[in-house]
């Protein structure tokens, strides 16, 4: 590797194509659910199960995480993750019940943890002014793992209305969520494969005391005179000795750690109480409560998947030249803007059901027009009077199997603002909560203690990814998609508030630097 392809960026492509991993983990169910619901007769909440499972697998794993990537290291920590991807996969697209996708997919969230543990490994071998860069790649690595799982859901939704032989043959026509969760084991087994060939963190070697391997290491990433300040650096942070667990723990508990501790919870709770993985995870959902359709519903989650690659990029260019709080600033008024938009598009919304779509949906279903008969052109003025409605009229099986076609047919609004809202809202999280929360979690906290502090906030901001995907389909049986919106905004409001308040700058520091900054507060 030469100058103009530094290896510490090839290391950095290496650790970060976990995160395009996680990014198709994560996003490939909002195409797969509709189907899995179909196949195994899921209830409000079980779809929310099946959705937030691995986010509850990540929040045990953040627990352990950082403790483990201190005590075996960062690189063979991500070996181990690779691995889990790979059975998650496989296993999801076997499941033969609900409780057993469950759990397969509970275990692809074990190896969410890489979430916290690639970040700190990329920060660990960057220089300090392109740290902000190095670590948005990550980021960036996420929401392509995001995009592509939207077009390959896209393409394989296509392939099952074909009725080729081998379409047929190999089952894409019945079992196409099979399909869209098995993907995943591609580049799971090729991630894999590549981390077997990166070096070990410097700051971690030299925190357990193998200097001479950290110096290599050191030599190999830098130039010497950037080495050689990275060596200072690190040998200045450590130069008591290595702590023990109880002592980290400990740090934790300390007054010098209050403060670069609040700062990562509001971050890691402002990440997703504002209703990202809401977006990324039931897009298609989202799009067919507009009343788009099914195929239309598919296509403009794909426009998700490009404004958030795009507005990344831009991130990623600004991030290490502007700063970590204007990027925040700028980005949480977005997203206050376009939740207004969305609550405002919902909130205009109105339904009424036609004959001619009772007739097309149930002329296989003896006796249901009958049951809704009084319901045929009469006009509900929220989605959630609608949905009552069908519900007090239907078994709990006709609803599962006619809300959604009834809800497209007879919706009445502005689709397209809907559509710029959630982009927009994807396009100002791109640029802000995404990739600069990653960023300053690896940077705010001492070496001696950045595993064990990333790995307590990261179970915070698991913890809460959890909660908002589990409730927000009860949220739009029970709110409505307006009100769901709103609080989203109203989240964000608050959260630039605090960031207004309390957050610092920390672009072209030292790690060691901003951990004594910080330290004094």
């Amino acid at each position: 590797m030469n100058k103009t392809f530094p290896p510490s960026l090839y290391y950095t492509l290496i650790v970060s194509l976990g995160g395009f991993i996680f990014g198709f983990d994560a996003s490939v169910i909002s195409g797969a659910i509709g189907f899995i619901d179909t196949e195994f007769g899921l209830s409000d909440w079980q779809q929310g199960i099946v959705v937030s499972s691995p986010t509850l697998g990540a929040l045990i794993a953040m627990i352990f995480a950082g403790a483990i990537s201190d005590a075996i290291g960062r690189r063979k920590a991500l070996i181990i993750i690779a691995a889990l991807y790979v059975v998650s996969a496989v296993c999801s697209a076997l499941a033969p019940s609900f409780e057993l996708l469950v759990l397969a997919r509970f275990i692809g969230g074990i190896a969410f943890c890489s979430l916290i543990i690639a970040p700190m490994y990329i920060s660990e071998i960057s220089a300090p002014e392109n740290r902000g860069k190095m670590v948005s790649v990550n980021q960036l690595n996420i929401v392509l793992g995001f995009a592509i799982s939207y077009f390959t859901n896209y393409y394989l939704l296509q392939l099952s209305y074909s009725d080729a032989d081998w379409i047929m043959q190999l089952g894409i026509s019945t079992q196409t969520w099979r399909y869209m969760l098995g993907l995943e084991v591609l580049p799971a087994l090729l991630w894999l494969g590549l981390l077997l060939t990166v070096p070990r963190s410097p700051r971690w070697l030299m925190l357990k005391g193998k200097h001479d391997e950290a110096k290599q290491v050191i030599a190999i990433l830098f130039d010497e005179n950037q080495a050689q300040a990275q060596l200072n650096d690190i040998e200045s942070s450590l130069s008591e000795k290595s702590w023990s667990t109880k002592e980290r723990f400990g740090f934790l508990a300390a007054k010098a750690m209050r403060f670069p501790l609040m700062i990562g919870v509001i971050l890691a709770i402002a990440q997703q109480i504002t209703g990202i993985n809401v977006i990324f995870f039931y897009a298609p959902t989202i799009f067919e409560q507009s009343g788009v359709g099914t195929n239309a519903a598919f296509m403009q989650a794909v426009w998700i998947g490009i404004a958030n690659v795009v507005f990344t990029i831009v991130a990623m260019a600004t991030i290490d030249r502007w700063g970590r709080k204007p990027l925040l600033i700028v980005g949480l008024c977005g997203v206050i803007i376009s939740m207004a938009i969305c609550a405002y598009g919902f909130n205009n919304a109105t339904y009424t059901l036609t004959n001619e779509t009772v007739v097309a949906a149930t002329q296989n279903m003896e006796g249901v027009a009958e049951k809704i008969a009084s319901m045929v052109n009469q006009t509900y003025y929220s989605d959630v009077s609608f949905k009552q409605a069908l519900l007090s009229a239907l078994s709990q099986q006709e609803y599962d199997a006619l809300q959604q076609t009834f809800l497209s047919g007879s919706i009445s609004m502005n689709a397209l603002l809907v559509l710029f809202g959630i982009i927009a809202f994807v396009a100002s999280f791109a640029v802000s909560l995404g990739p600069v929360m990653w960023a300053m979690l690896a940077e705010i906290y001492p070496n001696q203690t950045r595993g064990l502090a990333i790995s307590l906030v990261g179970v915070v901001n698991a913890l809460t990814s959890f909660v908002v995907q589990l409730v927000f389909p009860w949220e739009l049986m029970n709110f409505g998609a307006a009100i769901t919106f709103a609080l989203y905004g109203a989240f964000a409001v608050i959260s630039l508030f605090l960031v207004v308040r309390y957050f610092p700058e920390t672009k072209g520091r030292t790690l060691e630097e901003i951990s004594l900054s910080l330290a004094s507060r």
